[in-house]
């Protein structure tokens, strides 16, 4: 038996939706992506959502809509995927590491010290479909010893009047916290439906707008799709209709449209996530926990509590007691046994990119802590329990050989 570690959930739904969508003969940006930009808006609670071709994409025009540039300085987590880094560096800004806390997110304590004059936005991510602490995070935004320091050079920065919370939900969809769903936490939040994501459109994300007023989000929605779209005024759609073909180029923006044949795939598979898709990681979830507690070696990833939900997107397991390479054995044992996993993430600074600019790995002990004892196993709807049960035992036996090894 062998057992992917997170193959795409493909049912007839959603061969239907996107045979439709080949049918129609319309496969770019078109209704199917305003279909799921109103689904989505739906299902956390928001007006606006404006879909783009990736999470990447997305976090990027929503830095360059806030005017970030060369010189200014955006905190992230070190534990991340390198793409929270690299938007903030291809606007020519700095991106300021913070470590972890011992839940794989960043540790909201550790970034005051970090803020400065040149600090225009933070990307808190929810690793693993974790949400992070948002209440403290907007209390140290608001601070007013904070926002003293703020030093807005463009409109929306001065509209703002502070850092900007700008949440790298790649993981959460369908999280919650406080008893509201992710997507309606910060400033911005930004979807990712990539294909290993719990919703995929292959590739693909959703910008969620929840600026506070004066702002518009009508006004931000209309700007972020003109903007994603070469700063077009009109989009392909909108030019078929007879005498209206005429269009602008009223701002040097980007090619970031999410097209149909992508938006049917997720689509399809959204109206079944709140009530199937979910409640399906969930229960694996739960099975792992149940299993692993009986382990004083296995330290579980933080679970539902009632202020704060998971998406179970990972189950992100450490290991106590073993070093990164005793970690990669495990892997590779694992991996033998038929079970493929992997590991979430590795920490920026270990990365050459990072690491040749002066990042160093022994600045954020907890993040590299988390990452060499983590494995990341098959969590998705469709597992059975007899794949579950292959997927623990496994785990264990190559826990055993390696603790084994170290005792003699």
């Amino acid at each position: 038996m062998k057992i992917p570690f997170s193959p795409p959930y493909i049912d007839d739904d959603i061969k239907r939706e996107v045979m439709d969508t080949l049918e129609s003969g319309w496969i770019t940006s078109g209704p199917k992506v305003l279909a799921l930009e109103k689904l989505v808006a739906e299902q956390t609670g928001l007006t606006h959502v404006a879909c783009c071709n990736s999470a990447t994409s997305g976090l990027m025009l929503l830095l360059h809509w806030y005017g970030v540039t060369r010189g200014d300085e955006v905190i992230i987590p070190a534990y991340t995927y390198a793409a929270t880094a690299l938007v903030v560096m291809h606007l020519g800004a700095v991106p300021v590491l913070v470590d972890s806390g011992d839940d794989f997110n960043l540790d909201v304590g550790k970034i005051r010290e970090k803020i400065t004059s040149r600090t225009k936005v933070i990307i808190p991510v929810d690793i693993a479909g974790w949400p992070c602490a948002y209440h403290a995070l907007f209390d140290l935004v608001n601070a007013p010893e904070v926002k003293s320091k703020f030093t807005p050079t463009t409109e929306n920065q001065r509209r703002l009047g502070r850092v900007m919370v700008l949440s790298d939900a790649a993981h959460s969809l369908g999280a919650r916290y406080a008893n509201k769903p992710i997507g309606v936490w910060g400033d911005f939040s930004v979807f990712s439906f990539h294909a290993v994501k719990n919703v995929t459109t292959a590739e693909g994300g959703a910008m969620c707008i929840n600026l506070p007023a004066p702002f518009d989000s009508l006004e931000v929605y209309k700007q972020l799709k003109l903007w994603s779209l070469n700063g077009q005024t009109k989009d392909a759609l909108a030019k078929t209709n007879g005498a209206g073909w005429k269009y602008d180029i009223i701002y040097p923006g980007f090619k970031m449209n999410m097209p149909d044949i992508c938006a049917a795939i997720g689509l399809a598979q959204l109206r079944k996530y709140p009530n199937h898709l979910l409640p399906e990681r969930k229960k694996i979830f739960d099975q792992y926990v149940d299993f692993f507690r009986a382990h004083v070696w296995a330290e579980l990833p933080p679970g539902d509590t009632p202020h704060r939900a998971s998406s179970a997107h990972l189950f992100a397991l450490r290991v106590r007691g073993i070093s990164e390479g005793q970690r990669d054995e495990m892997i590779v044992k694992i991996t033998q046994a038929g079970v493929s996993v992997n590991v979430h993430f590795q920490p920026l600074p270990l990365l050459t990119v990072f690491r040749t600019r002066g990042y160093r790995m022994e600045d954020y002990p907890v993040a590299y802590d988390s990452y060499a004892r983590e494995i990341s196993l098959p969590i998705y709807p469709g597992l059975t329990a007899e794949q579950v049960h292959l997927v623990v035992t496994s785990v264990v036996d190559a826990y055993n050989d390696v603790a084994s090894v170290t005792v003699r």
